[in-house]
């Protein structure tokens, strides 16, 4: 029977703003799921080694696949690159502040919209008509439309968005509520 034991959140990461708590969260509680289980099965393998008559060939191959699955752990899975047009970043800048940048080389600012709603970031680009003046021999500049969507974490804002060489910037907040805020209680007397 075969189990899983790793899980990748890297799509949580490249398609949503605010939720990298929870995805650092779960990612800790698998990996500690994982270490228990392997800690659980190298003790079931060893009470089988001790019982049959080659425990130390046993042992030593235990041992080296142990190495080897820490080792392979350890490694960052990455998935198969999002090669979808426009190629972009996200980043947490603070506690609360994201920036998402995306390159839009060749696109002008009419050309460029951005929309929010209560949970989605759409940002799609149309490229309007060009007169050719001439004939292109090669064309490696990617100048398509292109729409791309970004899932916003509750109470996470866009404050703004500047585009300088080529590069759209957005900028997020995580504003708390100050109901949702912890707060200290004073006890009376």
């Amino acid at each position: 029977m075969t189990t899983m034991t790793k899980f990748d959140f890297a799509p949580l990461y490249r398609h949503a703003v605010g939720f990298d708590r929870f995805a650092n969260m779960a990612q800790k509680l698998v990996e500690q799921q994982l270490a228990a289980q392997r800690i659980s099965d190298a003790c079931k393998a060893k009470k089988r080694a001790a019982n049959n008559e080659d425990a130390k060939n046993t042992m030593a191959a235990n041992k080296i696949t142990a190495k080897t699955d820490l080792q392979s752990d350890r490694k960052v899975v990455k998935s198969s690159a999002d090669t979808t047009y426009p190629r972009y970043n996200i980043s947490q800048m603070s506690e609360t502040d994201y920036q998402i940048t995306l390159a839009l080389a060749g696109f002008s600012l009419e050309e460029i919209d951005i929309t929010v709603t209560a949970s989605e970031l759409v940002i799609t680009g149309e490229k309007l008509p060009l007169k050719q003046t001439s004939t292109l021999l090669h064309q490696g500049i990617n100048q398509t439309n292109f729409s791309r969507k970004f899932a916003l974490a509750d109470h996470v804002h866009v404050v703004n968005a500047d585009m300088h060489q080529g590069l759209l910037t957005i900028n997020l907040n995580r504003e708390i509520p100050e109901a949702l805020q912890p707060r200290k209680i004073v006890i009376g007397r």
